[in-house]
């Protein structure tokens, strides 16, 4: 199959990688020095998003925000301008569910299918194939994606109609922004009250409080290697897309939202390039400092 392939990032370029390696050929746009390996390997570098999504029976986005998702959609020589009767547009970013209504219309009005289909797993996940996939639109449009989505990820959900990919995506951001704060909270105590926070971390391991993000995040958070997998700055955006969204349906969120404003904080204290599980750092600071 001949896709498109728009946003070689971090999680983008193992993810276009997969589907170079299954025999599919990629039209890629914004290569980076970091995958230039795609060329190499049957890539082809196009000079737009309109000459991707010309050359592309189904073309897919990985992009970090809402504003990107929609200049590189329907912006001068953006995908639209290159779609015809028939093709598919797969966003797999993560941005506002709301806004991500807005643009299938658009993209429907032409006669092309839309799902939005974002992600969690982050890096690790990507180079893996293992991601999970949250896709919001037809059946029909799921059926034709899906053998994609296959060499991607592992846990892939037709969640309901466009929309309820990303609402899905935002849900879970929730959920792991809320449990790396308390356990970033729950290590940070243990150390101050002289535990050795990795003997904890093993012995929670054994109990109910085992969680994928103990697991992996809090051996980070001991080891205080903060490479991204997935950035703090980022995950800041997902759960300002909670509040947003929450705010619309007259919702409280009140941990999302101190969550958030931790994230705030270490963005501000030049964290927003680490790994959320750095958001450590930021408590630490609240206690007067590393430890």
């Amino acid at each position: 199959m001949n896709i498109g392939f728009i946003g070689l990032g971090v999680m983008g370029h193992p993810m276009a990688e997969h589907l170079i390696d299954a025999g599919h050929t990629l039209h890629l746009s914004r290569v980076k020095e970091a995958s230039q390996h795609l060329l190499t390997k049957g890539g082809i570098a196009a000079p737009s998003a309109k000459a991707v999504a010309e050359a592309s029976e189904v073309i897919i986005l990985m992009l970090p925000d809402t504003p990107d998702v929609e200049t590189v959609l329907f912006g001068e020589d953006g995908v639209v301008s290159g779609l015809s009767k028939g093709k598919l547009v797969v966003d797999m970013s993560s941005i506002s569910p709301a806004s991500t209504k807005g643009f299938a219309r658009r993209i429907e009005a032409l006669d092309c299918d839309y799902l939005d289909a974002p992600v969690s797993g982050g890096e690790v996940g990507a180079k893996a194939a293992s991601l999970t996939i949250m896709v919001g639109g037809k059946q029909e449009a799921f059926d034709r994606a899906k053998p994609l989505f296959e060499k991607m990820g592992k846990n892939i959900t037709l969640v309901g109609g466009v929309g309820d990919g990303q609402t899905a995506k935002v849900a879970n951001q929730i959920i792991v922004g809320l449990t790396i704060e308390a356990v970033s909270e729950a290590l940070l105590f243990a150390k101050c009250a002289g535990a050795d926070p990795a003997k904890v971390r093993a012995a929670l391991m054994g109990g109910f409080a085992a969680s994928r993000i103990l697991e992996v995040h809090g051996e980070r958070m001991i080891r205080q290697a903060f490479e991204p997998g997935f950035r703090i700055r980022l995950h800041r955006k997902d759960l300002r897309l909670a509040i947003d969204a929450a705010g619309a349906l007259n919702l409280s969120l009140p941990n999302t939202a101190a969550t958030q404003q931790l994230m705030n904080a270490a963005i501000a204290n030049g964290d927003g390039e680490r790994d959320h599980s750095a958001l450590i750092r930021t408590l630490e600071l609240l206690a007067g400092g590393p430890r």
